[in-house]
């Protein structure tokens, strides 16, 4: 039979799991980089008739380019400043959030 210690060691170590997995920076920044990818080729791939039709302006390439900036910046931003899951209610103790009486 299991101690209920690493019953609770398990589930704050799964919680820290789930708030790094489904932290919304990684979801925005991989999907902007996946199609910040994708429109950049269109962008270096297009014809000339495709140039014309947007007055000579790329921007399949300039909006992918832009999409590609901000994807890579919100990774970059998870990488450096990773989610830090919630304190347990135990460890909230003695950090001033208790009520004085």
């Amino acid at each position: 039979m299991s101690q209920p210690h690493d019953d609770v060691s398990e589930l704050e170590r799964s919680s820290a799991t789930a708030t790094r997995l489904f932290d919304i920076r990684l979801i925005i920044g991989g999907l902007f980089t996946l199609y910040g990818v994708l429109v950049t080729g269109a962008g270096i791939t297009a014809s000339d008739a495709d140039l014309r039709k947007a007055q000579d302006i790329n921007i399949n390439l300039w909006t992918g380019l832009g999409m590609l900036a901000l994807g890579v910046f919100f990774l970059v931003w998870l990488k450096l400043r990773p989610a830090v899951p919630p304190p347990a209610d135990g460890q909230e103790e003695g950090r001033g959030g208790g009520t004085t009486g």
